[in-house]
């Protein structure tokens, strides 16, 4: 098991044990609140009591749902069973409405009717004075444990209690007056207490309504367009969707790279953004689609050599002109050799048709059909005497010219299509590339038209020390 898993586990249990620790608080402030109430005749503190019952079976809700939430993904299940805290969220909205409404009805009766005698006051008090500190506890727990998980359900939990404790202080005001002979205190602040109830239940449900049909994160999108403006090769930001699902959120990024970037560098890009998007979103799952586009700044010869490669046709000599105004190319292609000199002609058709696309029709392109030289052959060492004789030749077209000197390293195998002859040189150190090839070139040539069993030569230029 590695570190990541490991950690997640132990985040799990944490999960867990705040919320049984929550629905066990939940369950003994009932019960508390229930027995004086009954004792007192106390709305408010009844309704503190249901309150606090809506409030056990929402954590029931909330423990079994963080049980289920971090399963992993399945085969009913792809995005995993994040949601299930969402669920559990908009549940405890439905009790909440249901015990707001209660209590509302029920101090109404009160405050309408005969006003209710209400006894032994400070014992209510003690049991809202308790109750309090119970909630601000809860309230710190969740909120640790959720920011550190990224729950909903134990974020919603931390709200609920909130509200609990600002409700059970408005109570706890109205049992002083009580004590005070003000009798219809109490039905006013069990009144406040279900305007807390329904504030907190607008406020959970609306989130967990956003949760369940996948409403973005507020901000998510321009903070991840923005991040991803700062990463090289990304010429743009095509798509971005965000979305939750419990402690997950999924992220799928669409950008434009350059469609001559090689594939081992598009796999780079996307881990960076990956990366970028993990440290700036704890527990982000991130998808990235990378589409090519041509980049403002591609040359014509990176735009024509694209189009070859995707047409899996093999190119080299690339010569590209400004004759006046027109654009004019010519190169080489590779064909099999046993490829018919019709579907060689209908190989290169289709690559100048799809050049004149991409650089206008009036571009001239003649393409040259080469035969493509096999990948293996079977070669064998040549002759002492025809090793000697193939090396006096290169050391004699050598000398012709000014430039290259000191051959060696000579190796010459016969193969089914020839002779291959391979040689090192050494030319100036300041040489061009250009002069320096057309100056192993001729060597090559000379060699070639004085033997014809030579099939291919390969000179390999080195600066001269």
């Amino acid at each position: 098991m590695n570190i990541m898993q490991k950690e997640m586990n132990i985040m799990q249990k944490e999960k867990e044990r705040v919320a049984l620790v929550s629905m066990l608080s939940s369950a003994i402030l009932a019960i508390g609140k229930f027995v004086i109430g009954s004792l007192t005749g106390s709305i408010g503190l009844i309704s503190e009591g249901v309150h606090s019952s809506s409030d056990f079976v929402a954590t029931l809700i909330t423990w079994c749902a963080v049980r289920v939430s971090d399963k992993p993904a399945d085969d009913d299940h792809h995005f995993g069973h994040g949601k299930m805290e969402s669920m559990a969220a908009l549940f405890e909205v439905l009790l909440l409405f249901g015990a707001a409404g209660w209590i509302a009805l029920e101090a109404g009766r009160r405050l309408l009717g005969e006003p209710q005698v209400i006894e032994a006051a400070p014992i209510a008090i003690a049991v809202l004075v308790v109750s309090i500190i119970v909630d601000f506890w809860r309230v710190r727990a969740l909120r640790k444990v959720a920011k550190a998980t990224g729950s909903p359900a134990l974020e919603a939990d931390a709200l609920h209690f909130l509200s609990d404790m600002l409700a059970s202080g408005v109570v706890l005001i109205g049992m002083v007056f009580v004590t005070f002979g003000y009798m219809s205190a109490d039905a006013i602040a069990a009144l406040i207490v279900a305007c807390f109830i329904l504030t907190a239940a607008v406020k959970l449900g609306r989130r967990s309504f956003d949760a369940l049909v996948d409403t973005a994160p507020d901000g998510a999108g321009s903070v991840l367009s923005s991040m991803l403006g700062d990463i090289p090769d990304v010429l743009a930001v095509e798509r971005v969707r965000v979305r939750t699902a419990g402690a997950i959120l999924f992220v799928e990024l669409a950008i434009a790279v350059s469609r001559t970037l090689p594939l081992e560098r598009v796999a780079a890009v996307k881990a960076d953004i990956i990366n970028a998007v993990q440290r700036e979103f704890r527990n982000a799952e991130v998808t990235v689609i990378a589409e090519p586009r041509s980049a403002n700044d591609e040359t014509i010869e990176a735009r024509i050599r694209v189009i070859a490669a995707n047409r899996g046709v093999a190119m080299h000599r690339l010569t590209i002109q400004r004759v006046e105004k027109q654009l004019s190319v010519s190169l080489d292609i590779e064909v099999k050799a046993e490829l018919s000199i019709d579907k060689a002609h209908s190989i290169a058709s289709g690559l100048e048709a799809a050049l004149r696309d991409e650089l206008g029709p009036e571009t001239e392109i003649d393409t040259h059909i080469e035969p493509m030289a096999a990948n293996w052959l079977e070669g064998r060492d040549v002759s002492d005497d025809q090793h000697r004789a193939l090396e006096l030749a290169l050391a004699i077209a050598a000398q012709q010219s000014d430039a290259l000197q000191d051959v060696h390293d000579v190796r010459i195998r016969a193969t089914e299509l020839g002779l291959i002859v391979n040689f090192h040189c050494h030319v100036p150190a300041d040489m061009p590339v250009m002069e320096a090839h057309r100056t192993v070139d001729e060597v090559e040539r000379r060699i070639r038209s004085d033997h014809p069993a030579v099939a291919r030569v390969i000179g390999h230029a080195e600066p001269a020390l």
